[in-house]
């Protein structure tokens, strides 16, 4: 791992700022975002790290166990993911139910960006590649058309089921966690449990997310580690399978398409791509 100094954990913490904004609304992922920003990687390894072997470097003292953990990388993000999560999750379902043309078409520049990021990090195609690239489209594309529902009953058994499916799409880019937990009919039930701070119910979802995180996180290590080329071509598929969840000219929206609303919507698409390439850009001088 390679120092930081303070203004470095500073730009981490709203780098996990915007990944806990991205995970609060339906159509783009926390991982999409930490990719983006050049955290992925890390990220992956620093979770997969956290079993409880780790904890037996406590013995030899804290900083050593802390160092293993990656402690501060983690303190930093986390706590901006944090912060962002609980305060634009209600916040977020408000400005897609009043700007959702708008909204989504922010997020089509991203993910437009995010196919041409991920893309410049693949060395080498094959035959397989590109029948692994084509299966995870479809995947993606038929995941993000699932018809929804919703309920007012919901088990704490399900609630635990739901973190752990979400809290394992939310590390994965192209899926939406809060997506995943839009299919699941569970999104408005755990807003309106958060809004009301219902712990038992916030608990339970967080256990079951943690034990997603802590599970899936080592499989993407591995196959990080022995296929990374594969890897990232079925997270270009699962990112390109995505793109109809977030295009915003076929969805119903309560605004008339008019030509300013397509002006505005069009701006915004090249908006969030041109983040992202600037973004790239201080990356690189960094």
């Amino acid at each position: 791992m390679r120092s930081r100094n303070t203004f470095d954990y500073i730009t981490l913490f709203f780098k996990g700022v915007f990944m806990g904004i991205a995970d609060a609304m339906p159509g783009i992922s926390g991982g999409t975002i930490a990719l983006l920003l050049g955290i992925y990687e890390e990220l992956i390894r620093s979770i997969s790290e956290l079993k409880l072997s780790l904890f037996f470097e406590l013995k030899k003292g804290f900083n050593p166990f802390w160092k293993k953990l990656n402690g501060n990388f983690l303190l930093a993000l986390v706590s901006g993911i944090g912060i962002s999560l609980i305060s634009f999750v209600k916040i977020s379902a408000n400005f897609l139910e009043s700007f959702p043309l708008f909204i989504w078409s922010f997020f089509l520049g991203l993910i437009f960006a995010t196919v041409k990021v991920i893309y410049k990090l693949i060395n080498q195609w094959s035959s397989l590649n590109f029948f692994f690239l084509i299966i995870s489209i479809i995947f993606s594309y038929f995941l993000s058309s699932f018809s929804v529902y919703e309920t007012d009953e919901i088990s704490l058994l399900y609630i635990l089921f739901s973190g752990v499916i979400a809290s394992s799409a939310m590390i994965l880019p192209g899926i939406s966690g809060s997506l995943i937990l839009v299919i699941l009919g569970v999104y408005a039930y755990l807003i309106k449990s958060l809004d009301n701070l219902e712990m038992i119910i916030i608990f339970t979802f967080i256990s079951g997310a943690l034990i997603g995180l802590l599970g899936f996180s080592r499989i993407l290590k591995y196959l990080f580690n022995k296929h990374r080329d594969t890897t990232y071509i079925i997270m270009l598929g699962l990112v390109i399978g995505s793109i109809e969840k977030v295009w915003p000219w076929n969805k119903s929206f309560s605004i008339e398409l008019s030509n300013l609303n397509l002006f505005l919507s069009i701006s915004l698409v090249i908006l969030g791509f041109v983040i992202v390439v600037l973004l790239e850009r201080i990356k690189k001088i960094k």
